[in-house]
């Protein structure tokens, strides 16, 4: 596991939802990075409502968005949510539900780690 994959379940564990903790992770030292941690609260809220993309996911394509300045994000967001996908096995919050842990939402490291990793491989680049 890299160290940015550690670091981002390091504030997993220390409170912060899926979404914020890859951001947190990936946009530590970046301009732009507070807001986006803000923004990745609504994903605590909206994953449990919409069951929409998984918010670990979401909060790797925002930083891919941010480092790159928009450039590229959307092939990087379609290479990153297939890799995703074949590492996690699915790709919305309706299919992690209870997938290992019968709770809600999913409260394995598993997301955040893949999260890092797909932006690592499509958006490595840009850290």
């Amino acid at each position: 596991m890299s160290e940015l994959a550690e670091r981002a379940v390091m504030y997993k564990h220390s409170g912060s939802n899926c979404c914020q903790a890859v951001i947190k992770a990936l946009c530590e030292n970046d301009e732009g990075g507070a807001a986006l941690i803000a923004a990745g609260a609504g994903f605590a809220v909206g994953m449990g409502t919409t069951e929409a993309t998984c918010g670990a996911l979401c909060g790797a394509v925002m930083a891919a968005g941010l480092k790159s300045r928009g450039a590229g994000t959307l092939g990087m967001s379609k290479n990153m949510m297939k890799e995703f996908t074949q590492l996690c096995g699915a790709s919305t919050c309706k299919e992690l539900k209870g997938i290992a842990t019968g709770k809600t939402l999913c409260d394995c490291d598993s997301c955040v780690k893949n999260a890092v990793t797909v932006f690592e491989n499509a958006a490595g680049g840009l850290l």
